[in-house]
């Protein structure tokens, strides 16, 4: 723990360093609001930080620039944040608007999320298998050939095409979409395995079949990760190397998800520098928040940022859109 006096002047280096990029003075310390003491005493204590490890010198003649510890230290001493009026209007507006299917709200959210922040955002929607079932058809292309159409709480789609072993007529379709939607509707999509056998063979044979496609993994199958604002997380970095590993990583969604997952999993909502796990990513500050749907927690919204990022806004930002798609979500279930 720090005292006061020092916890002042840590906090006053890094929203310095977060506004300009640049090593931060004495002088420009000893002028910062709460912190009350004069230049020398500003000296001696930065420079005991530094031994402290909050702070590093990167020039000899330079001022100094918090470290991973230090911004930790920053981070963890915040009260909670809030958005300021205009944002707050931005994003009610958003939610008050976003209707339509799932993947695009989803989209339409990274966009929102890092317009706020001015940083990469990243939505994980949740996964199709959780999500109950609003309501179930099924429809005849031809004689052997049925697609269901399973429309979801979260505002998904789900769509198989079903080849069938027999012909079957809208009669019959109808007669197994009843059965399905007698047992499913209400419940989560993967419930669908539990359905029992139907009155009839023929409706009972359709019924297992559709429940065999349904089990088989399809191309919509797995994570959904919507990523926006790439380009404004390339422009915080001057290393281009630095910039190239950011953006494969972001064009990776199993690597994502695994890095929003493993950083909500440990209790975080900040993961700062290295405490991401991953070493092309030392540069750089996480923030994330899972959100809920019906009380379950479903997916996770967040920002990628550089570690000099602005923790406050990024943190109030993330915060209330994650509740906001959460409740926006679970209104549609």
């Amino acid at each position: 723990m720090l005292d006061e006096r020092k916890a002042s002047i840590l906090r006053a280096v890094v929203e310095e360093y977060i506004q300009t990029a640049q090593p931060v003075g004495s002088g420009h310390v000893a002028a910062a609001p709460g912190v009350q003491v004069s230049s020398a005493t500003v000296r001696n204590d930065m420079a005991a930080l530094e031994i402290e490890g909050f702070l590093a010198q990167p020039h000899t003649s330079a001022g100094r620039i918090p470290t991973e510890k230090g911004y930790r230290y920053f981070v963890d001493a915040l009260t909670e944040p809030s958005l300021d009026r205009s944002a707050s209007q931005r994003v009610r507006a958003f939610f008050d608007q976003a209707h339509g299917e799932i993947e695009q709200m989803l989209a339409d959210t990274t966009h929102l999320l890092s317009g706020l922040t001015d940083y990469a955002a990243v939505v994980v929607g949740p996964a199709h298998e959780a999500a109950r079932v609003r309501s179930l058809q099924l429809v005849g292309l031809a004689p052997r050939v049925a697609l269901l159409v399973a429309v979801l709480g979260n505002g998904a789609v789900e769509k198989r095409t079903i080849e069938l072993d027999a012909d079957a007529d809208d009669a019959l379709l109808s007669d197994v979409a009843t059965h399905l939607s007698a047992h499913v509707v209400g419940q989560p999509l993967g419930s669908v395995a539990l359905v029992g056998p139907a009155p009839s063979p023929a409706t009972d044979a359709m019924v297992t079949q559709v429940k065999e496609v349904l089990a088989a993994p399809s191309d919509d199958d797995g994570d959904h990760v919507f990523v926006n604002g790439a380009s404004r997380m390339a422009a915080s970095f001057d290393a281009v190397e630095t910039v190239r590993s950011v953006l494969t990583i972001l064009e990776q969604q199993l690597v994502v998800v695994t890095l929003l997952r493993d950083v909500v999993d440990r209790g975080l909502n900040v993961a700062i520098g290295t405490e991401t796990g991953m070493q092309p990513l030392a540069d750089c500050a996480l923030v994330v928040a899972p959100y809920t749907v019906d009380g379950e927690q479903v997916g996770t919204v967040g920002v990628l940022g550089p570690t000099r990022m602005n923790y406050p806004q990024a943190l109030a930002a993330v915060a209330v859109v994650g509740q906001r798609l959460g409740r926006r979500l679970s209104e549609g279930s």
